[in-house]
Order: structure tokens, then sequence, then C-alpha cells
């Protein structure tokens, strides 16, 4: 049977608490540069403007930080190449009657199930408007919803 020195055990010990500390400081210090990243200046301002269209058009817009969360600086998800197949596919998608699998059908939606991507297309990339414009465009809507 072998023997343990105590010298060695507790400097393992030590080892093993100092790399819990560290890991622990770099987690806090990670999560709070996060969430300072998330809610910048820059992101404070965009959601203002979009808020600020959202009203003008007469819908109720969401809360800035909720905003702020969810598009960031750069638009977040809509951003990020919304001409895309993908993005259109989904965008398809969402407008038709509900059924799943075979008995899918498109339907005549109304321009609401892009206006609120248009309006945060114009303040967080316009860049990528046009594309997505061209291919609103090509779209059949109707006005199928109540106000």
């Amino acid at each position: 049977m072998t023997t343990v020195d105590m010298s060695d055990r507790s400097k393992r010990w030590i080892t093993y608490v100092l790399l819990g500390a560290i890991f622990l400081i770099l987690a806090i210090v990670a999560l709070g540069v996060f969430r300072s990243a998330k809610a910048s200046a820059s992101a404070n301002a965009k959601a203002d403007e979009l808020i600020g269209n959202i009203t003008a058009a007469g819908y109720t817009a969401p809360s800035k930080d909720q905003i702020v969360t969810v598009l960031g600086e750069d638009g977040g998800a809509v951003c990020a190449d919304p001409a895309s197949a993908l993005r259109k596919a989904t965008l398809n998608a969402m407008m038709t009657n509900g059924a799943g699998g075979p008995g899918a059908r498109p339907v005549i939606s109304d321009s609401i199930a892009v206006r609120g991507q248009l309006a945060i297309m114009k303040v967080y990339c316009p860049d990528k408007l046009p594309d997505f414009q061209q291919y609103a465009d090509s779209l059949k809507f109707d006005n199928v919803v109540k106000q």
C-alpha cells in the first residue's frame, strides 16, 4: 500500500481551488461584457428610431429593452442575409393556410406580414433593403387583416 504525502495532496487541492476561482472570475467578467455589449448606445438609438416608426404607423411597439435584446446593433436575424432562399422560404411558410404536410397551401396575406421586417431593415440594415423590397413587391397582398 502506498502512502501519499500530505503536502502533495494539499498542493493538488490548492491548485483545484485556484483554477476554480479563476474560472469563476472569468465567467463573471464575460457575462458583464456580454450584457454591456448588447445594451450599447447605438442599439438604444436604433431601438428608439424603430419604436418611432412603429408608433407613427399606428401600431403598438414592443418595449425598448425587448428590441435592444433581440435586434442589438445590427438587426440580428432579420438582417442576416434577408434575401436568401432560406429566409424567403421561411416567410413563404408563414403565409399559408396553417395546415401541416400535404394540406399546406399558400394564401393571399396582408402586407402587414412583411411591413414589420421592412421597418426593421430600414433602420438596422438599409443596404440590404432593396433586395428584400424587390422580393416583397413580387408577393401578392390584399387587405385581409382588420385594424
